[in-house]
């Protein structure tokens, strides 16, 4: 796991963005990672129809949560970016299992190799099933401490 805790940065972490929907923080997402070369054209579009059909809401037992990503084709340069935004966006729940998650915590997946979307999904779901570890992500509030804070329980 090592490799995907690389993949935390500073630059990728965003704090009290005015997000109403989804499709917001995928735009607001797009206009950040696009200029740092982190996705391929037509990234927005993949995102937004795999969260349509694979919704990405966590209703954890520590925090809401969202995980949204998409085709590895889309990933340029490997990252995961980490939204807290001001109030929590409404995510429908993942697999259809229950009702729509607001998530306080949005992490975007940005993983090329085939299997490591899957191993970072159970990493950070650990982290949220988790009191400690989960009050520990979500009362960070400047960058670096956030890329620590995932970093420890990661």
């Amino acid at each position: 796991m090592a490799d995907n805790e690389a993949l935390f940065t500073p630059e990728l972490v965003f704090f009290d963005w005015e997000c109403a929907t989804p499709d917001e923080v995928f735009a607001r997402l797009e206009d950040e990672l696009a200029p740092r070369g982190y996705i391929a054209p037509g990234w927005l579009d993949a995102v937004r129809t795999r969260e349509d059909v694979y919704p990405t809401g966590l209703a954890m037992p520590a925090a809401n949560i969202a995980i949204p990503h998409t085709d590895p084709g889309f990933v340029a340069k490997p990252y995961i970016a980490v939204v807290k935004p001001a109030a929590p966006v409404v995510f429908s729940a993942m697999a259809g299992m229950g009702a729509p998650v607001p998530a306080q915590i949005i992490i975007n997946l940005g993983i090329a190799e085939p299997g490591g979307q899957v191993e970072a999904l159970q990493s950070l779901m650990n982290i949220f099933m988790d009191a400690d570890a989960a009050a520990d992500v979500l009362g960070q509030t400047i960058c670096q401490g956030m890329v620590d804070a995932i970093r420890r329980h990661f």
